[in-house]
């Protein structure tokens, strides 16, 4: 298995998602439900419990499994305090994945998303052997465009209603981190 585990600031450890984390996600969804509202998709109630998050880490785990996804949470004194997924992996003359990642609402400032950015990033690179890794955001998510920035992407547009984000579809700008030129392996 690839990128067990990592050290983020504060004592969070970053560790690969585990089907048995569905109580402790359910619970941060839960506790940070208006603080993601704005940046997410719109989400059924099911999506909120235990059984809901069980579900998704399951399909997560199968993708993962093969080879097209991983996910990674932040771990605090038992808490899930924030996630960092690689998804749509592609190997090839593309080898290329998208990042998404998200922090709870009291951890904010602290460091843990560039850190896992970086981490991620060498995963990438170093593991995985892609070629280079897009993140997209919100126009007025001035945050996440920071974090990215200090990480190594850059901007390289904008995409006209890209996905449909809090009831509505969004524009969002479009980055990117070339991690290497090696040809594909």
């Amino acid at each position: 298995m690839i990128a067990e585990e990592g050290a983020l600031p504060g004592g969070v450890v970053l560790r690969r998602a585990r089907i048995e984390d569905a109580g402790a996600l359910s619970r941060a969804y839960r506790d940070n439900r208006e603080h993601l509202a704005p940046w997410e998709p719109r989400r059924g109630e099911r999506f909120f419990t235990e059984e809901g998050q069980h579900e998704r880490l399951r399909d997560q785990l199968k993708e993962y499994e093969g080879g097209r996804l991983m996910p990674w949470l932040f771990h605090l004194d038992g808490r899930v305090v924030g996630a960092i997924t690689l998804s749509g992996i592609v190997k090839g003359p593309f080898c290329s994945a998208y990042l998404g990642y998200w922090t709870a609402a009291d951890r904010q400032g602290q460091g843990l998303a560039g850190a896992a950015v970086q981490i991620v990033s060498r995963v990438a690179r170093e593991e995985l052997s892609l070629h280079r890794i897009e993140a997209t955001t919100l126009p007025e998510n001035a945050a996440s465009q920071r974090v990215l920035k200090r990480c190594g992407f850059e901007l390289i547009g904008t995409a006209p209603r890209y996905l449909h984000i809090n009831g509505q579809w969004r524009d969002h700008r479009l980055y990117q981190r070339v991690l290497h030129d090696d040809p594909p392996y």
